[in-house]
């Protein structure tokens, strides 16, 4: 009855890794992505090809060919009933299909293990020769843990900048 007293939690924030435009995860035409089978997430337009970290935490797998980075947050680590730990994994995935650039046109600044700070540059890609090379740019930044959390909320249809918020986890 008295709901409207309670303070509404923000939720745990997320920024975008890339400079660009955002828009829906069910407007990337690969459907790993698109229908949302590895997790909820958002798709970015990148403007330019700088990927950074879109939190604090770790480097878990930075794939050999370095179009695509998992990372495990520090970001909205808590202890839940059983005591647990949860954190965020994330997967920045650099365009589609891009694996079979086998590293052409990306450059790694982390690797596996490696703890990193919001805003650190981890990836460069030449997007123009990716491109060029007849690959879409798009770029899934998806929760690869969602049912971890009560929702997982998008930001779309925005022009960003890195570290501007993208998703929104509640527990």
């Amino acid at each position: 009855m008295f709901d409207f007293f309670k303070k509404k939690e923000k939720g745990i924030e997320i920024g975008s890794p890339v400079k660009g435009k955002t828009v829906a995860i069910s407007n990337v035409s690969d459907p790993t992505f698109g229908e949302e089978i590895l997790g909820k997430g958002v798709a970015i337009i990148p403007a330019e090809g700088r990927i950074y970290a879109p939190a604090d935490g770790t480097i878990e797998m930075l794939f050999d060919t370095m179009h695509a980075v998992s990372m495990t947050t520090s970001e909205g680590v808590e202890l839940n009933k059983s005591l647990e730990m949860f954190k965020i994994k994330l997967l920045i995935h650099i365009g589609l299909d891009t694996v079979a650039l086998k590293g052409e046109h990306f450059t790694a600044y982390k690797g596996n293990g490696d703890s990193v700070k919001k805003g650190e540059l981890l990836i460069e890609a030449d997007l123009d020769a990716v491109k060029k090379a007849g690959y879409d740019v798009i770029t899934p930044v998806v929760v690869c843990n969602t049912s971890d959390y009560q929702t997982v909320e998008t930001v779309t249809d925005q022009e960003v900048e890195p570290g501007d918020t993208v998703l929104i986890l509640n527990k």
